[in-house]
């Protein structure tokens, strides 16, 4: 009988060959210990009619059989003399085993002439085995041959050992033969064809789009394949399947996953366990597995350690962290330790960390050193590297480049930055470029951009639309107005109020004070005062004389004076001149005429006239 045994093969497993992965020889050295697959050796038993004949060959596939399973024991002196008795005697699966066992005792050439001779008998382990001899010493043509008769001959390992030297030729078939491999169960072929299929999914996303159908069909022939070969414990496998499984929403089940990889000893995987856990409020938890992660190399780990530890206030154990990154090759170990300088006051060391981050490609160390310099008074050594960061692709790079050529009267300059960074997403690159576009009168294009600003957080581009669109609605000069009251009801609150609104409850002052005032409009007494008064105690002169107002139709006019007093000595010449009015009505002339005084130099020209011709009157009242 064969022995189409997992020891018949080439396989050193602290010797990996050419071309071989790592996951491979995994696979290899796993089979090993499996039970081999027993094929009946019938070529014996047909070669004569004579009864006698049954005992030599029942004898043959006795040694040949002990012979295997000692092998596979380690036990190579005892496998010997069994196996070359089996060979002797015509048994294709001992020629095999023998030429493992030679090959392990380290007689690779005259272990390759036992597996030509299983081969040639048929063997496909034996070819499998006699191609990666051949490979790895150089003889591609002849490993072809035997890996090729070994692949048509259905061996998985040699479909997939095929399969991977046609890959590495940029030959034609690869993929054919990791399917061949897939399919009898060979893992990392499985994991191969994945990749291969899902790089296909991305490259037909970007011509039409995640949504096509060709798209989908193609990204879900790679799951397949993922899950295929993680449910057969490939490590990577289940790291990229718990990847995909987290994008699309499915953080329990990518959370097995990921865990399944972790404790197969991926570090990658342990440490996107990690931020799941985290982001799951399981920091306890998560900083388990990050130090797992990091301790075997993973860079992004000890990052996330240092930022746990950072947050926490833990300055030292974080700086430790963060250098263990920084030894495990990432970066954004010296990024973050800048960062960390600079919350610290520790400039110099900041510049020089950044400066190390930067020079390696970093792109936001580059725009964080560029900052430093701009802070210290040093545009000329800033703009290089924030032209560099924004290259590179850094958002706040560009935005910041925009600041700096505006400060300098470059408006064209400064609008091509703001431009570029408000379509990478920069809420407040969209509010520069929407504010320019109001200048310019292009109201429309302007509300995009106001929009983009607003939904991305920037509560000026908040208070800049609802402004947009409540000059509209009110004038009713431009089409915008009949577009934002479409569908409202009855009764409803206009859309510029919303936005400012937002904008108010971020504490923007004036739109509080815009707030105040549709709520006034309306008579909502109550919530304008509720407007103002937040406008006016964050410091607004128009949020206080509001607030005066209405307080003083309500007969509080002793509040309002006060309220009143605030907004004019921060520059508000209405305020003033109601003050002057307050005292000349009380008599109290002087005090009027100091007001007036203050109204007439604060302005506005027609509160100034107002407020001229009351102080004439009260000088007279003086002198008569």
């Amino acid at each position: 009988m064969e022995l189409m045994g997992e020891k018949a093969r080439l396989t050193d497993p602290v010797r990996p060959g050419p071309g071989l992965s790592v996951e491979e020889y995994t696979e290899q050295t796993t089979a090993a210990v499996r039970i081999a697959a027993v094929e009946e050796t019938a070529a014996v038993g047909r070669t004569t009619a004579d009864e006698s004949a049954r005992v030599p060959a029942e004898t043959t596939a006795a040694d040949s059989v002990l012979g295997a399973q000692l092998l596979r024991r380690g036990d190579l002196n005892g496998a010997e003399p069994h196996l070359r008795a089996a060979t002797a005697a015509g048994d294709r699966a001992a020629a095999n085993n023998l030429g493992v066992l030679l090959h392990q005792r380290g007689y690779p050439q005259e272990a390759a002439e036992w597996w030509r001779t299983a081969a040639v008998a048929g063997s496909a382990a034996a070819a499998h085995a006699l191609g990666r001899y051949h490979r790895e010493r150089g003889d591609e043509p002849a490993a072809f041959y035997w890996l090729r008769q070994s692949a048509e001959s259905g061996h998985a390992l040699g479909a997939y050992a095929l399969a991977d030297l046609l890959e590495h030729h940029g030959e034609d078939g690869a993929e054919e033969w990791f399917r061949a491999a897939a399919e009898r169960g060979h893992r990392e072929a499985a994991y191969r064809v994945a990749q291969a299929v899902n790089a296909r999914a991305e490259e037909l996303a970007a011509r039409s789009g995640p949504t096509a159908a060709p798209v989908r069909d193609a990204a879900e022939e790679a799951e397949r394949w993922f899950r295929q070969a993680a449910a057969r414990g490939h490590r990577r496998a289940a790291l990229r399947l718990g990847a995909l499984l987290e994008r699309r929403g499915e953080l329990k089940e990518a959370g097995r996953w990921y865990l399944t990889s972790a404790k197969d000893g991926e570090a990658r995987a342990a440490c996107a366990l990690g931020f799941l856990l985290r982001d799951a409020g399981d920091e306890e938890s998560a900083a388990v597995w990050w130090r797992r992660a990091a301790e075997d190399g993973d860079g992004s780990a000890a990052n996330a350690l240092g930022a746990l530890h950072a947050d926490r206030g833990e300055r030292q154990a974080a700086e430790r962290w963060y250098r263990v990154a920084l030894d495990a090759g990432s970066d954004n170990g010296a990024f973050n330790l800048g960062l960390l300088s600079a919350a610290q006051g520790r400039t110099a060391q900041a510049e020089q960390w950044y400066r190390r981050a930067a020079y390696a490609g970093h792109r936001e160390a580059a725009n964080a050193l560029a900052v430093l310099l701009l802070q210290r008074g040093d545009a000329e050594g800033a703009e290089p590297w924030f032209s560099k960061a924004a290259e590179s692709g850094s958002v706040d790079a560009a935005f910041n480049l925009g600041i700096l050529y505006a400060g300098r009267g470059d408006e064209p300059s400064a609008r091509r930055w703001y431009e570029r960074a408000a379509a990478s997403g920069h809420a407040e690159a969209a509010l520069q470029v929407g504010i320019a576009l109001l200048r310019e009168g292009e109201l429309h294009t302007a509300e995009r951009h106001l929009r983009c600003a607003a939904g991305g957080g920037s509560v000026e581009g908040a208070f800049r639309l609802g402004a947009l669109l409540e000059r509209v609605t009110r004038h009713g000069t431009g089409e915008l107005g009949s577009e934002h009251e479409l569908g409202r009801p009855d009764g409803a609150r206009p859309e510029y109020e919303e936005w400012y609104e937002r904008a108010a409850e971020h504490g923007h002052r004036r739109a509080q004070v815009r707030l105040g005032m549709c709520a006034a409009a309306r008579g909502e007494v109550v919530d304008a005062a509720r407007w103002y008064r937040a406008a006016a105690e964050s410091g607004s002169p128009n949020g206080a004389f509001n607030l005066g107002l209405l307080l003083a139709r309500e007969g509080s006019e002793p509040e309002a004076a006060m309220w009143w007093a605030r907004a004019a000595e921060a520059g508000h010449g209405r305020a003033a001149l109601r003050l002057a009015l307050i005292s000349a009505r009380g008599g109290e002339l002087d005090e009027g005429q100091f007001w007036c005084a203050r109204a007439m130099e604060l302005g506005p020209a027609e509160v100034a006239e107002r407020a001229a011709k009351l102080r004439e009157a009260l000088r007279s009242e003086l002198t008569a």
